[in-house]
């Protein structure tokens, strides 16, 4: 017997239910996203390894798929290439493209290549899958969908206020408790800077953006391994254990960080966009641990954790000022926001909290007795259609029993069946397939009945 075909780990099947649910989660995403003046735009699955490398630290450089080129990849290659202990080096003679690794790069590339076309600032929103050659595990995906949405050309902290209003709104609208937490990356710099290790901030944002994963000690422990003396590393656990209010927390940070400028400058931003939400009823937690290990960050950033399952992050973001500069665009600041899709579906199932209305299945199945009969139910059919009942006709002329067998294998929850009488009265046989109730319905009877549903 033939082996049963599989898929790669890390990716997934979705059938018709869990599409239409899917679906449920990108509609209202996007919904939301149109309220607040979001466009649309799409990118290709893979970029040039160029626009790729260097953007995401190189642990994010590790983890992108790459593409070998076509045809003999391995032309030109020599065996010295090969024995020299450089697999990087290597797969950029081998590969000149990948598979993108999130949204906020190919956008960033986008708004380079297309900058004269653009009217600034422009807000753009992109749902559309990327890829991670990470280690599969619970929540954790190799093809995932990504819900961005971005602001690129404005320095406004209210384009922060804005995005963590959708933030709010999406999750009301799914039901999900969330929590959303703040921090900001130039707080970050400033506590390098206290502690006397200015040049270390990739490091120490790094490991400790790790710190639910793997806990304090670790986080100490790699810190250590990157080179921060025990002195450094035992000044910054006040600061990683900090506790209390926002307010609290903001003024304890501002005598800390009374000689760092960008430190201040960081506090301030986070008090302004804490207080504008405030004023709105959202709630927003500042956590200084907050560090999100995407070197591109330069202000404040986000995290949503789902307050009722455990799962990792399912919405991140922040702000960049730098990006678009690496391909020759210097001085356009950014800032966006990215939901998980995967994550977020994998709550709501979860927690139950779809609506019995996401469905995409056949509400009326006509019975097919023959050709007079099919031809006699197809003005109905399209009536039905136009109504927005969801409705099919048994392709076939086949026995009852198997055409009924079809209706309780998809579940479909009213059976139209057309005989000789039927035809020769105008009317429809309306078979409810949970009560097993029928009635004698025309046509016009029958959309109205079915349109109560």
């Amino acid at each position: 017997m033939a082996q049963k075909p599989s898929i790669p780990k890390g990716t997934r099947d979705f059938g018709p239910e869990e599409m239409a649910r899917r679906n449920y989660i990108f509609d209202t995403i996007r919904s939301v996203y149109a309220l607040y003046g979001f466009q649309q735009i799409e990118t290709p699955a893979m970029e040039n390894l160029s626009t790729l490398m260097g953007k995401y630290g190189e642990e994010g450089d590790k983890l992108l798929f790459k593409i070998l080129n076509s045809g003999d990849f391995m032309r030109g290659v020599t065996d010295e290439d090969i024995r020299q202990d450089s697999s990087n080096k290597l797969a950029a003679r081998l590969c000149e493209k990948g598979l993108r690794y999130d949204l906020t790069v190919p956008f960033a590339r986008y708004v380079v290549q297309h900058r004269e076309e653009l009217t600034l600032p422009f807000r753009r929103f992109q749902i559309q899958p990327v890829w991670r050659a990470d280690r599969p595990q619970k929540g954790r995906y190799r093809e995932f969908y990504q819900c961005d949405a971005d602001v690129v050309g404005s320095d406004s902290l209210l384009n922060e206020v804005e995005l963590m209003q959708i933030v709010d709104e999406v999750f009301r609208r799914f039901g999900i408790r969330v929590c959303i937490k703040i921090n900001n990356r130039k707080i970050l710099t400033g506590i390098a800077e206290i502690i006397g290790q200015a040049d270390k901030i990739v490091d120490i944002t790094v490991a400790i953006d790790k710190l639910d994963k793997i806990g304090l000690d670790n986080v100490n422990a790699e810190l250590r391994a990157c080179g921060l003396p025990d002195e450094a590393i035992d000044r910054l656990q006040p600061i990683i254990n900090l506790s209390g209010t926002n307010d609290e927390k903001l003024q304890t940070m501002r005598q800390a960080l009374a000689s760092s400028e960008v430190g201040l400058k960081g506090i301030d931003e986070v008090a302004f966009v804490l207080s504008q939400l405030t004023a709105l009823n959202s709630q927003l937690e500042l956590d200084l641990t907050l560090a999100r290990g995407l070197n591109y960050y330069t202000g404040c950033i986000f995290e949503v954790k789902a307050l009722d399952v455990e799962i990792g992050s399912i919405t991140g973001g922040g702000r960049y000022d730098n990006l678009t500069g690496i391909f020759g665009m210097p001085g356009l600041s950014g800032v966006g926001i990215s939901f998980g899709a995967d994550r977020i579906y994998d709550v709501l199932n979860q927690l139950n909290l779809y609506p019995a209305t996401v469905s995409t299945a056949t509400q009326l199945l006509f019975i097919n007795f023959g050709p007079a009969e099919a031809a006699y139910c197809m003005p109905i059919l399209a009536q039905a259609r136009q109504a927005g009942i969801r409705c099919e006709i048994y392709p076939d002329v086949a026995k009852m029993k198997k055409q009924m067998q079809y209706a309780n294998q998809k579940q479909v929850p009213f059976v139209a069946l057309v005989g000789e009488n039927e035809m020769a009265q105008g009317v429809v046989t309306l078979k409810d397939m949970t009560s097993g109730e029928q009635q004698l319905l025309s046509p016009k009877a029958l959309i109205e009945r079915l349109s109560e549903q």
